[in-house]
């Protein structure tokens, strides 16, 4: 109903953005990483939003890219998971490594994040692992092909392992300790050092 709302942050807080469009504020929930990613108070953004209407309340969710909202629509259509839980995965987890996590079936990873157990994190796997590999870049990326064609560092990192040898779902957990700020060779030199000590 609601395609995007553009106009000034007059307020921001823990999961919440408000957003000053044509003298009418909008609150938004949104995760952290967008409210990192629109600046300070005064700035003008623009929110990619998702109303939700349930029988007890009507929320606005807003984010910073139109890949963050489509990661939070199939997130919420999982059974269990809710727009709570949903803003707590994309505000510890960027749209890309959730997808490599969800590519690697790594459901350790995704009960670290408040809120999401065993079994959620279960059915996310299973429910998302086709859609995400439609739509997310950095799966149509993952070395089915052999190689690595795509810009994000993390998936670029994980096809050369997997030239190399390595199996996807040995080098994930290691690739997705490492900083997202570090290079696709800076992630495959440590990844390889790791490699090499559990070797001895």
């Amino acid at each position: 109903m609601i395609y995007s709302i553009s106009g000034t942050l007059i307020h921001k807080e823990a999961s919440l953005a408000v957003v000053e469009c044509a003298g009418v504020g909008y609150a938004c929930r949104t995760t952290q990483t967008t409210l990192s990613a629109i600046g300070a108070a005064g700035s003008q953004v623009t929110l990619y939003t998702h109303l939700s209407v349930r029988e007890d309340a009507v929320e606005l969710f807003g984010f910073a890219d139109r890949e963050e909202l489509s990661c939070f629509q199939m997130l919420i259509t999982v059974s269990g998971i809710g727009p709570k839980a949903a803003i707590a995965i994309l505000s510890d987890l960027t749209p890309n490594r959730f997808a490599l996590l969800v590519a690697s079936g790594d459901t350790s990873a995704l009960t670290k994040v408040k809120g999401v157990g065993k079994k959620s994190a279960e059915r996310i796997v299973v429910d998302l692992k086709d859609k995400l590999a439609k739509t997310n870049p950095a799966m149509q990326e993952l070395p089915a092909a052999g190689t690595a064609s795509g810009t994000d560092n993390l998936s670029e990192a994980l096809a050369a392992l997997c030239v190399l040898g390595y199996r996807q779902e040995e080098v994930m957990p290691i690739l997705l300790r490492q900083s997202e700020t570090l290079s696709a060779e800076e992630l495959i030199r440590l990844t390889l050092r790791e490699m090499g000590r559990r070797s001895k």
